[in-house]
């Protein structure tokens, strides 16, 4: 059949289909109504493509939208055999996925293992991926497909997809898009003559006015004039909905099948999966025979696919067919296919077949809810949340029992939740507490609505929930868990009291040691307490542990530590900091990605206070790619804020400006006082990099002011240099001796470097004379205290600053060279060019000197350095992909660039390269 009026849309697929064949990857969402000929477009497509192509293809369904990965095991089922040459943690999550293996599967692992799979086939011919129907693709292939479809630009890989609604909000949304609209009248008149040859030309004059340019509507009702059934359709002088005008064409020829017939068509709608065998089983235990099927097969209205499927040739025949059918005939073809399913997702279907017999019959039955449960589990082992969570919600309906019901309830919201469904996790909440006790929802959710609310919602009101979750919860290990969370969101809310309430809480709940883990309560004891006292118990209580907490309780360690940020001011970043690389390297070994992405947000922090800020800088960046892609917003708000204070550091205003607007707009509204106090800090530390110290002023002292939007203690505590010298750049004294005070509190508490390096810091900058030196001298030689370079080269530069003013240039000139150095090698370029401008006044003069093949990290991308680290120490594109989760060819495609930038022609080259910042790789 031709394709009128389509030259602009088959132009568009031309052109992406030659770009694949030149090494361009795109993707194009094609979108319109249901029968403005989308799929027609995709076969066009497809056939372009047959030559010199690979064509993986699948399609939606209504019934498999509610399998997991079933359009997914569509796609891959004719390149199964390569996914064993996968790098092992893809190949057991995409064996997983596909229920091949036992194995647990990430749903962020599987897109990866997906993207290096397409990648793979591309290196030896383009391939075209067409997804047919989105509308009806089970959530986790339809996200997976998501996944791949944004990240196909460096390979030659074109992805179509089908759809009825425009694609500008969800899954598919900023991918590029065309819609396909309504054929012209000339185009629809040669089109009609094409299905009806013989028609007068009244006939199709009036079916092409009533067809609205539709071509699936002109060619049902050119069939129906052909057949003599015009006078059934109104189609003189009339514009009708597409919608009724197609149901009422396609009722019409369904009422002139014999009964036998319409209950073939029927089974054909219960489950297009099956094939033509299962499907005339089913059909001999309803009594049909070959009579009834050569009818409906006759019929026009079905089609066999090549893999021996029975389908209809449009899902809107198939939903009429179905929704017409009387409940009792849905019932009892339900049934007969669930008696008669074989083969390898047999246990997936045949629940939802018994599910939908046993409604349609309008009762409770235990067994299939039992079965259906089950099936949710395997589904949710193997990364189907979203299906599972549905599964869950059908066997809840099912349930005679209202306990079970609301076991199943809370089981699948935090399904949803995991799947990133949180109004859908909500909604099952509240229905399972109107059937069950709060304490047990709590119990069985695992404290759900606290989380919920904790990353979604308001942070006291999360604690709350959680504290009071903990205390209904029966196991003591949960209970800790929870009652973990809750300090935990105490905290980011900045609120002193509740977290002080939260802890009281937590240990009138666990007053005996009797549970896992019941030894890290002293140290979560001693880090949560804002309260001066303690000393040395209060340092060996937190610093012991820290190791040990993550070899004992690997992904979920995040829950039980404390936050990057508490970690630094403790002063055990280092015995964290290398206890989480450790993590990290397991990790990016297995398929645990959302347990890597939670151990690099606390990483990036660590590495930002020890200096290594392309490592943090690449790490916020990959983390933010994870977060996003397994819909983390609290994740990434934390990797946000590490890169917004790095741009402060290094001068970027406008970075800095732009994630403090975002941050503001999005967590000022839930009480998140951590990540406002980061953005005063951030804006904060600019102002006073550039000079405007009164401005800093004002943005600092905010961290400290009870009931502002910005104070948080810890933040408050971290910024403490910062404030105190841009107090004294304004002459505020007063404000300054406050922050030296806090600062040595803390410091004789903790013990920690780091804080009794700035209160001599901040001591030097209040003293005058010899005490002011000697307050410098101290700073700088705090054992530990190099460890944080940034702020030891801003010690050095103070101390130099004071020590030219003294009239002592030689002694200045030695202190302003390492800090010039470290503030080079960091690219904090404010304060290089401070610490440059104090040197010509020491009379040393600055000589330009070609950039060393050392400053390879201020030249490449964070992802390009990544990259070029993993292929200088010799691994393959492949083995840096498999580390990174990218595919191989991005690996090429960044090295391509890597080569020129660095002035080298070859990996050989990389050895020499020495790539700054005394970066370590997490991977």
């Amino acid at each position: 059949m031709n394709l009128y009026g389509r030259r602009h849309e088959q132009a568009a697929l031309d052109r992406i289909l030659d770009g694949a064949r030149q090494g361009c990857g795109s993707t194009m969402t094609v979108w319109g109504d249901p029968g403005i000929g989308k799929t027609a477009l995709l076969e066009y497509a497809a056939r372009s493509a047959a030559t010199d192509f690979t064509v993986l293809r699948c399609g939606g369904t209504r019934l498999e939208s509610g399998l997991t990965f079933a359009a997914l095991h569509e796609l891959l089922w004719p390149v199964t055999e390569r996914i064993s040459t996968l790098p092992e943690p893809q190949a057991n999550a995409l064996n997983g996925a596909l229920g091949t293996s036992n194995d647990v599967a990430d749903r962020f692992l599987i897109g990866v293992a997906v993207l290096t799979l397409v990648g793979e086939l591309a290196r030896e011919r383009p391939v075209l991926i067409v997804a047919d129907d989105t509308q009806w693709l089970d959530e986790p292939s339809a996200q997976c497909l998501a996944f791949t479809a944004r990240r196909l630009r460096n390979e030659p890989v074109v992805m179509l997809l089908t759809g009825h609604d425009d694609p500008a909000e969800g899954l598919w949304e900023k991918l590029p898009a065309m819609e396909v609209r309504e054929l012209g009248d000339d185009d629809a008149r040669l089109l009609a003559r094409d299905f009806a040859p013989d028609a007068d030309e009244s006939v199709i004059r009036r079916t092409v006015r009533a067809a609205a340019g539709n071509p699936l509507a002109l060619q049902e009702l050119t069939t129906s004039a052909k057949a003599g059934d015009l006078s059934t359709h109104p189609l003189a002088d009339e514009q009708i909905a597409v919608g009724p005008r197609l149901r009422r064409a396609f009722s019409a020829r369904i009422e002139k099948l014999s009964p036998p017939a319409r209950t073939a068509l029927l089974l054909a709608a219960a489950d297009d999966r099956s094939d033509r065998n299962t499907m005339r089983q089913a059909g001999l235990a309803l009594g049909l025979d070959a009579v009834a099927w050569d009818e409906a097969m006759h019929s026009s209205l079905l089609t066999t696919r090549p893999d021996g499927r029975v389908s209809f040739r449009h899902q809107l025949m198939e939903a009429v067919v179905y929704d017409e059918a009387p409940p009792a005939d849905r019932q009892a073809v339900h049934r007969a296919l669930a008696s008669v399913l074989t083969g390898e997702n047999a246990d997936e279907l045949r629940p939802w077949h018994l599910a939908a017999a046993w409604e349609a019959a309008g009762r409770p039955d235990e067994e299939v809810a039992r079965l259906l449960e089950e099936s949710a589990m395997r589904s949710w082992s193997r990364g189907g949340c979203a299906t599972a969570a549905r599964a869950l919600r059908r066997a809840a309906k099912l349930s005679p029992s209202t306990d079970d019901a609301a076991r199943r309830l809370a089981h699948g919201a935090r399904a949803a939740w995991e799947a990133g469904h949180v109004d859908v996790a909500r909604g099952m909440l509240e229905r399972a507490e109107g059937l069950s006790s709060p304490s047990t929802v709590a119990d069985l959710s695992e404290g759900l609505r606290g989380l919920i609310e904790f990353a979604h919602g308001n942070a006291e009101t999360a604690c709350r929930q959680l504290a009071r979750d903990m205390e209904r919860v029966a196991d003591p290990g949960q209970a800790f868990r929870i009652g973990s969370m809750a300090l935990r969101a105490a905290w980011a809310a900045g609120h002193g009291a509740l977290q002080r309430e939260a802890l009281q809480r937590l240990e009138r709940r666990l007053p005996h040691g009797n549970f896992p883990n019941a030894d890290l309560l002293p140290s979560l004891r001693a880090w949560w307490t804002e309260e001066d006292g303690g000393g040395a118990d209060d340092r060996d209580q937190v610093a012991a542990p820290v190791a040990d907490i993550l070899t004992r309780l690997s992904g979920s360690s995040w829950l039980l530590m404390p936050p990057a940020p508490l970690a630094v001011a403790w002063g055990i970043d280092s015995a964290l900091q290398e206890a989480l690389r450790r993590e990290t390297e397991t990790l990016r070994h297995t398929d645990q990605v959302t347990a890597l992405t939670q151990a690099l947000a606390q990483t990036v922090a660590l590495d930002t206070a020890q200096g290594s800020w392309t490592s943090a800088t690449a790490n916020a960046l990959e983390g933010i790619q994870v977060a996003e892609g397994t819909g983390d917003d609290l994740l990434a708000a934390q990797f946000r804020a590490t890169l917004g204070w790095l741009a402060a550091a290094r001068g970027d205003e406008q970075t800095v400006a732009d994630f403090a607007a975002r941050t503001i707009e999005v967590w000022l509204p839930r009480g998140m006082r951590v990540f406002s106090a980061g953005v005063e800090w951030n804006l904060g530390m600019t102002a006073l990099f550039a000079g405007r110290a009164e401005e800093a002023l004002d943005r600092l002292v905010r961290l400290t002011e009870d009931g502002h939007h910005a104070a948080h203690p810890t933040i408050a505590l971290l910024a403490a240099a910062d404030t105190a010298e841009a107090a004294l750049q304004s002459g505020q004294r007063a404000t300054a001796e406050d922050q030296a005070r806090m600062l040595r509190r803390w410091a004789e508490r903790t013990g920690a470097a780091w804080a009794i390096s700035a209160t001599h810091h901040v001591q030097a900058l209040l003293a005058a004379g010899a005490g002011a030196e000697k307050q410098f001298r101290l700073a700088l030689e705090v054992p530990g205290a190099r460890s944080r370079p940034f702020n030891h080269a801003r010690a050095r530069l103070l101390y130099g600053e004071w020590l030219r003013r003294a009239g002592r240039r030689a002694d200045a000139r030695t202190q302003l060279t390492e800090a010039a150095e470290t503030f080079r090698r960091l690219d904090a370029a404010p304060l290089l060019a401070r610490t440059r401008a104090e040197q010509e006044l020491t009379g040393q003069h600055q000589r330009r000197q070609p950039a060393p093949a050392r400053d390879a990290a201020a030249i490449l991308t964070p992802q390009e350095l990544r990259v070029a680290q993993l292929a200088a120490q010799g691994l393959t594109n492949r083995e840096i992909g498999a580390q990174l989760l990218i595919s191989h060819r991005t690996v090429g495609h960044h090295l391509a660039n890597v080569f020129p930038k660095l002035g080298i022609v070859s990996r050989a080259d990389l050895a020499r390269i020495d790539f700054a910042d005394g970066m370590h790789l997490t991977g």
